[in-house]
């Protein structure tokens, strides 16, 4: 079958923008067809800038030409953004109705910290709070397969005339990761401004409601996306994951000491060590320190800091977290306890620094020449 130009604009005229009263074609929204063969290439212009919204226009776009001009046919979607400016949210002020948001960080890869933060979110749901989770590791999402949402897509709702994101929920914890917009196959492939501004969406494009902690897993390092995250919200402390490895420990290190910089000033509320020991189910009176012993626990102590949890290396928790039920959720097992332990130390923590410290402000950082990057 020939492609024209007549009858991919038939076929779009079957799409109405959500929130737009004409289609596609005779709203305006498609500025330019381009057919090469059965690869169809278009512009289309867009005025709301949410990734859900994004997503549903290309999907529909697609769909339209798969069912109403060649289903083989290759589609790409060239997304324009039209937004109208928005000033009732000023980044760097906190986010409304949530008391409490803590990063969840390990500058090192592979130790962990994913699954530390679903446990935490969830332990600390299990003890009766409000929360949300935020999967801010751009270019690897895993919080959507932990939690048990894989394949699922967030909804547009309509907050005081505002699109906004309707989070989803799992386990009494609600949750936005980039990966309800990627394709489980799809790599993340951007330069930091663009990784940084999805982040800003995930935080203010959101309903997050009425929340008692807000929990952030951050990706690895100590990078652009670090840096987003405390010019946008001031977070009320952050926690380190590492195993007991001198080589993750090294990296524990750099990333407090980056939350603790004079620039960005963000309380640290303790280090967990997570893969402490091995203990096998048949000798359950065992441990064997695979990554080294305590290595965690010396670090806290060097750099004053509180020890929240020593997690052991279980089985269980991998298989919880593929899973998509986190492990803290496996009832009396001393793994589960252990899990909810460190909750309750997290909140313990949160609740010793908001009565001895001031609450945190967003970071401005300044570059060399003095003018603010905020």
């Amino acid at each position: 079958m020939k492609l024209t130009k007549e009858i991919i604009l038939a076929a779009l005229s079957n799409i109405t923008l959500p929130n737009e009263e004409q289609n596609l074609v005779e709203s305006g929204a498609l500025k330019n067809i381009q057919i090469f063969g059965a690869d169809v290439e278009l512009d289309v212009e867009i005025k709301n800038p949410t990734l859900q919204y994004k997503k549903k226009v290309e999907v529909d776009c697609l769909k339209a030409i798969h069912d109403y001009a060649y289903e083989k046919a290759k589609v790409k979607v060239n997304l324009i953004i039209n937004a109208p400016q928005q000033e009732t949210q000023i980044k760097g002020n906190p986010i409304p109705g949530v008391k409490n948001i803590v990063a969840v960080s390990s500058a090192k890869g592979g130790v962990g910290k994913s699954t530390i933060a679903a446990n935490l979110a969830v332990g600390l749901s299990d003890l009766g709070y409000k929360v949300g989770v935020i999967d801010a590791d751009i270019y690897g999402p895993s919080m959507h397969i932990m939690f048990g949402l894989e394949g699922a897509t967030p909804e547009a709702i309509q907050i005081d005339g505002k699109s906004k994101i309707k989070p989803l929920e799992s386990y009494g914890v609600k949750l936005l990761s980039i990966g309800f917009f990627a394709q489980s196959q799809q790599a993340v492939v951007w330069r930091g401004p663009m990784a940084s501004k999805a982040l800003n969406q995930l935080l203010w494009d959101t309903h997050w409601g009425e929340l008692d902690y807000l929990v952030v897993d951050l990706p690895p390092g100590t990078g652009d996306i670090h840096l987003s995250l405390v010019q946008s919200i001031p977070l009320t402390g952050a926690v380190v994951v590492s195993t007991p490895q001198n080589i993750a420990l090294a990296d524990a290190k750099k990333g407090v000491n980056m939350f603790r910089m004079d620039s960005i000033d963000v309380p640290v509320l303790g280090m967990v060590e997570n893969m402490a020991y091995f203990t096998p189910e048949e000798l359950p009176n065992n441990k064997y320190y695979i990554f080294g012993k305590e290595g965690a626990k010396g670090l806290a102590e060097q750099m004053n800091i509180d020890l929240l949890a020593e997690i052991p290396l279980v089985q269980s928790v991998r298989e919880a977290a593929d899973a998509g039920r986190p492990a803290v959720l496996q009832g009396a097992t001393p793994i589960a306890i252990e899990l909810l332990n460190m909750a309750k130390n997290v909140v313990a923590a949160i609740e010793k620094r908001n009565t001895t410290l001031a609450p945190t402000k967003a970071v401005e950082l300044t570059n060399s020449k003095g003018c603010s990057t905020k």
